[in-house]
């Protein structure tokens, strides 16, 4: 189940808190065969209650919360409402990133919006055609009726790249990678020997920024892990992203994603400055593959023996278990192998999608609940184990909450943005949902440049 009860008893939340949420104008703007809206309201809550939660925890009364479904629909759609100079920006996916038609009739997902993805499918494929963008969408489909879609998984994610063949949700459940996912949790707490751990947080004077005063270390890329930083910004958070100095950010996500946070370059390797910003932060976001920080002395255990205080939330696409818990992943490939694009295909058998990246946004914002909820147990100096959510269990819970009759998207007609958009000089963006108190949540500014800050607190 995928209701904000639900989700909240997942998140070990206080069933007496959802007195304090009302929730307006609820109903089908994102619509689909599956229960996005039920997921979008779901999460967006559980994230402001647990920063309810907090405030209590600090000292305040418990704030009231209030939220607008039309709201929570748009910011779960906001990249497509980023607008830079009055001139919408270019969020949609890259030429390389589609479905294919693979031999046998299948289908596979590709995924080629950063460089080095888009290298490794073509050197996998044999493309040789970067220079022109519509050739190489030829020589891509080209290449992939040559393959099952299966064989073309396997070769693209050999070479260091990204797909996934689309399967049934049934089909996905035999496969050893789906095996692994049904029986966790959509919120799994640790237990690398977590114990209570006093640290004060500065005084809190306003219900209405629970988060004020938390350092938030963001070490995500891609939407879900940057919209749970996001969300900490708007509730009051410092949260310092760090970024591989190899690895530049997509100019559009960056301003989507980053808003109201620092942006830093470091190489993580560079131990005393890494372990300054451990020691300094109260909660850390961890997004990259498991395993792939593991060099850095960055595994739960670990930060848990160097940095008890430290409130660790961490994200993968397929889980920590199963033979695919190491592989790389996106919204959309996660969407293609569980079963989701076979759910909402065309009548042809066309493969579909999701009315939004929900799995992103919907995962993004219960990471940002654990982070609070870890908080609120180290403000009580109670155990604050670590927290792992994965894109593969959120769709999880999206296929088991199939609607009884499929409801066609009505969020282009009906919602406005212009009711929930925010300036800063040259961008225009959906603000964040939710008012505690009746405040709205906000970014204390705009994004900054990418990179632009200094690693430290």
């Amino acid at each position: 189940m995928l209701t904000t009860r639900a989700l909240w008893s997942a998140l070990g939340g206080d069933a007496d808190s959802l007195d304090r949420l009302q929730v307006v104008g609820a109903g089908p703007w994102l619509g689909g065969p599956l229960a996005v809206d039920e997921l979008a309201i779901g999460a967006v809550a559980s994230a402001l209650l647990a920063a309810g939660e907090l405030a209590q925890a600090r000292g305040c009364n418990p704030p009231a919360i209030e939220l607008s479904a039309e709201h929570v629909a748009l910011s779960f759609c906001s990249e497509r409402h980023v607008v830079v100079s009055g001139s919408p920006s270019a969020s949609s996916f890259a030429p390389l990133s589609r479905f294919v038609r693979c031999r046998g009739g299948g289908w596979a997902r590709t995924h080629g919006n950063y460089p080095h993805h888009a290298a490794a499918l073509m050197r996998a494929l044999g493309i040789d055609s970067a220079s022109d963008r519509q050739r190489a969408v030829d020589a891509l489909e080209a290449a992939a009726l040559s393959l099952e879609a299966t064989e073309l998984e396997d070769v693209v994610v050999a070479a260091g790249g990204c797909a996934a063949a689309m399967r049934s949700a049934e089909r996905w459940s035999r496969h050893p990678a789906g095996r692994a996912v049904p029986g966790t949790p959509i919120v799994a707490w640790g237990n690398s020997g977590a114990v209570p751990t006093p640290r004060a947080l500065p005084p809190l004077s306003d219900p209405a920024r629970p988060a004020g005063g938390v350092r938030v270390l963001d070490l995500t890329r891609v939407i879900a892990g940057p919209v749970a930083g996001r969300t900490l910004a708007a509730l009051g958070a410092d949260v310092l992203r760090i970024d591989p100095p190899a690895i530049p950010e997509l100019a559009a996500q960056h301003i989507d994603t980053n808003v109201g946070k620092r942006t830093a370059v470091l190489d993580l390797a560079e131990a005393q400055q890494r372990e300054s910003l451990l020691a300094g932060a109260d909660v850390i976001l961890m997004g990259y593959r498991p395993g792939a920080l593991e060099r850095f002395a960055m595994r739960a255990d670990e930060l848990t023996a160097r940095h008890p205080h430290l409130i660790q939330v961490s994200l993968s696409a397929w889980g920590t278990a199963g033979p695919w818990a190491a592989r790389r992943g996106f919204d959309s490939l996660v969407q293609a192998a569980c079963g989701i694009a076979a759910e909402c295909a065309a009548g042809d058998g066309t493969p579909g999608a999701l009315p939004a990246q929900a799995l992103d946004h919907g995962t993004g914002h219960l990471i940002a609940a654990a982070a609070l909820r870890g908080l609120v147990r180290r403000c009580r100096e109670q155990p604050h184990p670590p927290a792992a959510l994965s894109l593969a269990r959120t769709a999880a819970g999206l296929l088991d909450a199939r609607r009884p009759m499929p409801a066609a998207s009505e969020l282009s007609g009906r919602a406005d943005p212009e009711r929930h958009r925010v300036i800063f000089d040259r961008v225009t963006l959906i603000a964040p949902p939710g008012k505690l108190n009746g405040v709205p949540l906000a970014w204390a500014h705009g994004p900054r440049p990418f990179g632009g800050d200094e690693p430290r607190w």
